[in-house]
């Protein structure tokens, strides 16, 4: 596009007609967008790019040649989409401007030559004179919160589930209010911390995890406070504790449920004041820290029985953000299979076979992703080869690989006695169970003799 058709049409954006009345800068839209450092451009309603700044060439030239980019759309350029993203089953930060007036933001996959990649967008309208949307301005923040490829570290993911929890963490990451990650067990709870800290602008400094489960008070307090030499049996040398560490960083409390109600008032004063004193001490100490906590427990409902305090939970659960199970991401499965299996140091130069992947995606993970792990790893050692095959999954029982485990017997018009359904159950179970009789036995919590002896009365 020639830049004078360029500087027309954005005239025209500020409701100037002549270009003799726009201010020296106004004349080269790129000018305008050179000024910001992120990749920045320039779209109409008919989401057809106009301008691009340098910023924006640096990092997707490769995908965008000059020649031919205002020809395309930023749906089509961005995201390899037939038509718009609202369209695709995403919201539509253009939209959502057009319909609102004002300005959007939020996370979007972004094709970059490096492949896929999560940014933030933000969208801008530019209004003509008349108040009317004529033009709008897509800046794209780069993020490193998550991944849609394998990395050594962090998130990784792009189901919807994972996607809801993406834009809770980019909110939040840069301020300073507590956050409470609620999920499972094995969710990646701990991950998702380290990325809300590495996000912040406390990211080098320190990241302080504290397991809360099992800790005594008096441990609780030592482990936490640190104590003084000499405070009790044993305290031979002087003790800094884990909130004296994060100072200037990020405490990670995991587990926040199991703290015992008599120590969480001491808890609750810490979090208030950001002050305490050693075990043993007599002057108090300040830390600067910002606080993440992490539960798998109902904490509203351990108020309800008094098991935890209000105050706390008020003071805790200022922005919630739920991790989802792995049965929730679905999608995921995969790309967490390969991700594991490349952070994993014995299951390096190790593939899943397309049978084993699709196993995965069946299976009810009750686990989530630590059980996803322990079943990688397990595959590993009993793959000779370099592809783990469905057989070397050996903790996934054959009868329980789909995700419905509906079975589809017909029931009795009348009663019948509980031996007698006990005989039809097995008889279905002989038709359609593919795994050893040890690995039946084993699912229905009988002995293998039991189960052969069941089964010879099913045989009579």
């Amino acid at each position: 596009m020639a830049m004078a058709d360029v500087n027309d049409n954005y005239s025209k954006g500020f409701g100037m007609t002549d270009k003799n009345d726009m201010p020296a800068l106004m004349l080269d839209v790129n000018c305008l967008l050179d000024s910001y450092t992120v990749p920045a451009m320039l779209i109409d309603r008919d989401y057809r790019v106009l301008a691009w700044n340098r910023a924006y060439r640096r990092s997707y030239g490769d995908i965008m040649p000059s020649s031919t980019a205002h020809k395309r759309c930023c749906y089509e350029i961005s995201h390899r989409y037939n038509q718009p993203c609202d369209q695709e089953g995403e919201p539509c930060p253009m939209q959502l401007c057009l319909q609102t007036g004002l300005p959007q933001r939020m996370l979007h996959i972004h094709t970059s030559p490096r492949g896929m990649e999560y940014v933030e967008v933000e969208m801008r309208p530019l209004p003509d004179a008349d108040g009317s949307i004529g033009y709008l301005l897509e800046v794209f923040n780069p993020t490193r919160i998550a991944s849609v490829t394998p990395k050594p570290l962090g998130l990784v993911g792009q189901s919807l589930a994972f996607k809801r929890m993406l834009k809770l963490i980019d909110r939040v990451a840069r301020s300073r209010v507590p956050v409470l990650l609620t999920g499972e067990s094995g969710t990646g709870k701990e991950v998702v911390a380290r990325t809300i800290h590495d996000a912040s602008d406390r990211a080098n400094r320190p990241f302080v995890p504290v397991e809360c489960s099992g800790l005594t008070e008096t441990l609780f307090e030592s482990e936490l406070f640190g104590h003084e030499k000499g405070a009790f049996t044993g305290a031979y040398v002087q003790k800094q504790g884990l909130v004296e560490s994060a100072d200037q960083g990020t405490l990670f409390l995991d587990e926040i449920g199991d703290v015992p109600v008599q120590l969480q008032v001491k808890l609750l004063r810490l979090l208030e004041t950001h002050t305490f004193r050693k075990v043993g001490g007599v002057n108090p100490l300040q830390s600067d820290f910002r606080l993440i906590c992490a539960t798998h427990r109902d904490l509203a409902a351990m108020v309800e029985r008094g098991e935890f305090r209000l105050d706390l939970y008020y003071r805790l659960s200022t922005f919630p953000i739920h991790v989802p199970s792995l049965r929730d991401r679905q999608q995921d499965i995969p790309l967490l299979a390969q991700t594991l299996l490349q952070r994993l140091e014995e299951c390096r130069g190790k593939v899943l076979s397309d049978a084993a992947i699709q196993l995965l995606v069946n299976h009810h993970f009750a686990g989530n992703i630590r059980e996803l792990l322990n079943m990688l790893a397990r595959g590993c050692l009993l793959a000779d080869d370099t592809e783990i095959g469905p057989e070397h999954l050996v903790d996934i029982p054959p009868c329980y690989h789909s995700k419905s485990r509906a079975i589809q017997v017909a029931m009795p018009e009348e009663v019948v006695t509980l031996e007698e359904w006990e005989q039809v159950y097995l008889r279905h179970l002989v038709e359609t169970f593919q795994g050893d009789k040890k690995t039946l036995a084993m699912q229905l919590g009988v002995s293998e003799r039991t189960l052969y002896r069941k089964l010879g009365h099913v045989a009579e």
